[in-house]
C-alpha cells in the first residue's frame, strides 16, 4: 500500500491549527490565563476560528495571482478547523458563561446584536462542515459549489461578530477595533477579487508578469 507523503504545507496548515488549542491548554493548565479566564478563552479560540476561516478564503487569490494550486487542496481542511474552533468558542460561552442556561442564554441573544450576527454564521457554517467531504460532493453535484459559496456570506458577518465584541469608536478608529478592520479589509479584498471581471483581469495581468520572470515558461 502507497503511503501519502504530506506536503511542507499540509504540515504547516495542521501545526498552525493545532498550536492555538495546544498553547490554550497549557497556559490553562499553568493558570497563565488573563484576568478573565472564560473572556480570554472565547476571544482566542474564536480569534483563531476567523484567521483559519480568512486562510481557507487565501487560496484562491494564491492560485490566481500566482498560479499556486496546492493551496486549492487544503482549503477544506482550512474550512474544518475554523469549524472546530467555531464550535469550541460557542461551546465555552454558552457552557462557562452561562452554563447552557437556555433562557437566560436566549435573553442574552435577543438582548446583543454581535451575538445573533455570530450565531447566524455558526448555524451557516454547520451544513458546510458536515457536506464538506467528497460523498457529499458526489451527491449534491451542482448545488455543491452553490451552497459552499455561503462562505463569502459568512465571512463579512463573523467579522461584523468580531468587531462588535470589542470596545471602541470604529468611526474616530479607537479602542480594539483595529484587528477586526484588518480581518475586515482582508476579507473585503479577498471578496472583491472573487468577482469574474477581476478575478480574470488578475490572472491574466499575472500570467503575463511570471512569464517575464528569468527561466520561467508562460503558464498555459
Amino acid at each position: 500500500m502507497k503511503k501519502t507523503a504530506y506536503t511542507p504545507l499540509q504540515i504547516a496548515i495542521h501545526l498552525y491549527a493545532w498550536s492555538a488549542l495546544i498553547l490554550l491548554i497549557f497556559d490553562a493548565a499553568t493558570g497563565n490565563l488573563s484576568p478573565n479566564p472564560i473572556q480570554d478563552l472565547e476571544q482566542r479560540t474564536g480569534r483563531h476560528a476567523i484567521t483559519l476561516l480568512v486562510l481557507s478564503l487565501f487560496c484562491s487569490p494564491l492560485n490566481t495571482l500566482f498560479k499556486w494550486s496546492e493551496p486549492l487542496k487544503h482549503r477544506r481542511t482550512l474550512g474544518l478547523y475554523a469549524f472546530m474552533y467555531a464550535t469550541i468558542h460557542a461551546i465555552i460561552f454558552a457552557d462557562l458563561d452561562y452554563g447552557f442556561a437556555w433562557s437566560r442564554l436566549m435573553q442574552e441573544i435577543v438582548q446583543k446584536p454581535r451575538l445573533v450576527v455570530g450565531i447566524i454564521a455558526f448555524i451557516f457554517l454547520i451544513p458546510l462542515a458536515i457536506t464538506s467531504f467528497d460523498i457529499w460532493k458526489k451527491r449534491l453535484g451542482k448545488n455543491w459549489k452553490r451552497l459552499h459559496q455561503a462562505v463569502y456570506f459568512i465571512a463579512p458577518l463573523v467579522v461584523l461578530h468580531y468587531l462588535w465584541s470589542k470596545k471602541g469608536d470604529i468611526l474616530s478608529l479607537q479602542g480594539e477595533i483595529l484587528k477586526p478592520l484588518i480581518y475586515g479589509i482582508i476579507v473585503a479584498i479577498f471578496l472583491i477579487m472573487r468577482i469574474p471581471p477581476i478575478r480574470k483581469a488578475l490572472a491574466a495581468f499575472s500570467t503575463r508578469m511570471l512569464a517575464l520572470l528569468p527561466g520561467k515558461n508562460q503558464h498555459p
